[in-house]
């Protein structure tokens, strides 16, 4: 009998909730502060860039929050994702250990960032918006949020941080074939964008910087909300789909996993994959192993501080406890650059001070090395973002051979690097460098963190 490598689910197993981690969580997450009074965030303080409903589940404490019915049916355009075991990898790597990944490159824009991208372009419909505004790093959010607005009627604007911007113009074009509009940032459209202009007109940008135009825009325009991709609560929360379809589909496999791993910038491919596994964990059942894994450029867990500050670069979002590398630093122009953001989401750095997850750290060389050992076994080329998570199974399942181990290995896989062709040219050719941060940049940026009293 011929071993299963895909495991599949109906249509009829999409999720009809997500989960809330929030609501098993041993000890609460640090309240968002406001960032001038300093004093807890309540839900009329963000009502200038978020509609309620998505202010209504970042607050959430509820277990089990309700898909709606039109999310779901545009679910069904790739959900739910495939779990394949990548056996031709574990014979490369004549391993003990069982991979598997969750591929998330299947959806529309080619990421797992389409899973929030439609039901918050829904929710903002159904309120009378008649714009979206947001940032995005590598691309694929202002490509997901960019084909989600136009699914429900929605403009959408991004601003897309400048290395990123010139690195990769086919996710540009992608955005465009959607209907969005997108800017380089720094840009000269908002008061902050030309003030880091004026200072240095050829700065690289940083996903802080593109943040604070896009909530300055937002917060100009009655009609126009902010949305993003990563970081906040709601946005893991939508992400959970991916491990309830995970859960259903190890099920398949007669295995569970010992060992869940996820690359990291915000955190939300990482958040959607292994927080209804931890869920289990925490109500009672087995313990496992989670690792985040981040560049060695942007090490925001690794070596960031465990602090409040603000989301974006100018200071005009709420204040957070979360790791952070402060948020003044601009990381080095990797090619990852959905993973250059000077913060870690809240729940996850939470987590990660609760000691239930681990992190580990990698250098854009290692990664891209792991990106073709995986291409030419699995036959899937990956996104640079996600290259970190395979450099890390790769590492684990390494170290099960050395100790004789048969772990289950499952990572996301968060999408495809088709548009990432000139990252693995220049990794072929030699030429990619491992970039690294400058130290006295770090302490600076820290230094500069904003004081709160105990």
């Amino acid at each position: 009998m011929t071993k299963m490598t895909r495991f599949i689910l109906d249509e009829s197993k999409i999720p009809h909730t997500w989960y809330n981690i929030a609501a098993d969580l041993p000890s609460p997450l640090a309240p968002m502060l406001h960032p001038i009074s300093k004093r807890p965030i309540e839900a009329a303080d963000l009502r200038e860039i978020f509609t309620e409903e998505i202010i209504r589940q970042e607050f959430s404490l509820e277990r089990d929050i309700e898909i709606p019915t039109p999310v779901r049916d545009v679910y069904k355009l790739w959900r739910p994702a495939p779990l394949i075991r990548a056996r031709s990898l574990e014979r490369l790597l004549d391993t003990p250990a069982h991979i598997y990944y969750k591929y998330e490159g299947v959806s529309p824009s080619g990421s797992h960032k389409p899973n929030s991208a439609v039901p918050q372009a829904w929710y903002n419909k159904n309120a009378g918006v008649r714009r979206l505004v947001t940032e995005t790093g590598a691309g694929q959010w202002g490509a997901s949020l960019a084909f989600a607005g136009q699914l429900f009627g929605l403009d959408v604007s991004v601003f897309q941080v400048r290395v990123s911007f010139d690195q990769k113009p086919y996710r540009r074009a992608l955005m465009e074939t959607y209907g969005a509009r997108c800017v380089a940032s720094p840009s000269s459209e908002t008061k902050f964008g030309r003030a880091i202009l004026e200072s240095d007109s050829n700065h690289p940008g940083s996903l802080g910087i593109a943040i604070s135009e896009a909530v300055e825009v937002a917060v100009s325009d009655k009609d126009t909300r902010y949305a993003l991709g990563s970081v906040m609560n709601h946005v893991l929360l939508h992400q959970t789909v991916i491990g309830q379809e995970a859960i259903a589909q190890m099920d398949m496999t007669g295995e569970e996993p010992d060992i869940l791993i996820g690359c990291t910038g915000g955190g939300s491919n990482f958040a959607g994959l292994i927080f209804p596994f931890l869920g289990q964990q925490l109500r009672g059942r087995r313990a496992r192993r989670y690792i985040a894994a981040e560049p060695a450029a942007c090490p925001t867990l690794t070596r960031g501080r465990y602090a409040y500050d603000f989301g974006d670069t100018a200071g005009i979002t709420p204040l957070v406890k979360m790791h952070t590398l402060g948020s003044s630093f601009t990381p080095p122009g990797l090619h990852a650059g959905g993973l250059r953001y000077h913060g870690m989401a809240p729940m996850v750095s939470h987590l990660y001070e609760m000691g239930l997850i681990e992190a580990k750290s990698y250098t854009q060389n290692e990664c891209f090395a792991a990106g073709q050992i995986f291409a030419c076994s699995e036959g899937i080329l990956p996104a640079p973002e996600s290259n970190h998570a395979i450099a890390c199974a790769i590492s684990e399942a390494q170290r099960c051979k050395q100790e004789g181990r048969s772990d289950v290995i499952l990572l996301c896989l968060s999408g495809h690097g088709h548009f990432d062709m000139s990252a693995y040219q220049s990794y072929a050719a030699g030429k990619l460098t491992d970039q690294s941060y400058v130290g006295s940049d770090l302490e600076k940026a820290l230094s500069g963190l904003p004081f709160i009293a105990s």
